[in-house]
């Protein structure tokens, strides 16, 4: 388990390591799809997996009562959002505390890039009991 949080936290620094070659590279004038496309290139270049658009649909008493999209899986450990917006809202947080709740995943990055600094949120949880199917699909969101 302490092998497993090293690498939580290695593999973290190395993502915000990649988000800032970003950030240095376009700037804050780009539309989030922009930094998203950039950002899982430096993490694919870098050699992590990364897994765009991640989709998590969740079962409740056999039945599927919702679906969560996130904008990057990275290592099948770490989710990544990211946005691009002025000020960061409540919601954005909210959102990642959902996600990490509908994967069962600990540490999620909220990025944003809309700041004229790169805004860095790291979010963590314990592990949830929801059942649910995760599928790497392509998401509607």
């Amino acid at each position: 388990m302490h092998a497993d949080k090293n690498r939580l936290n290695e593999l973290s620094g190395n993502v915000i390591g990649c988000t800032f070659t970003v950030r240095h590279t376009l700037g804050a004038e780009f539309p989030g799809k922009v930094h998203d496309n950039a950002l899982a290139h430096e993490l694919g270049n870098a050699g992590y997996a990364v897994a765009r658009r991640y989709g998590a649909t969740l079962i409740y008493d056999g039945a599927v009562v919702g679906a969560h999209c996130v904008d990057l899986l990275v290592e099948d450990m770490l989710l990544v959002e990211l946005q691009t917006v002025k000020a960061s809202e409540d919601a954005d947080r909210a959102q990642c505390v959902s996600h990490l709740k509908a994967t069962g995943l600990l540490h999620c990055l909220l990025l944003n890039f809309g700041k004229p600094r790169l805004a860095i949120k790291r979010l963590a949880s314990r592990r949830c009991c929801i059942p649910l199917h995760l599928r790497a699909s392509a998401c509607i969101c």
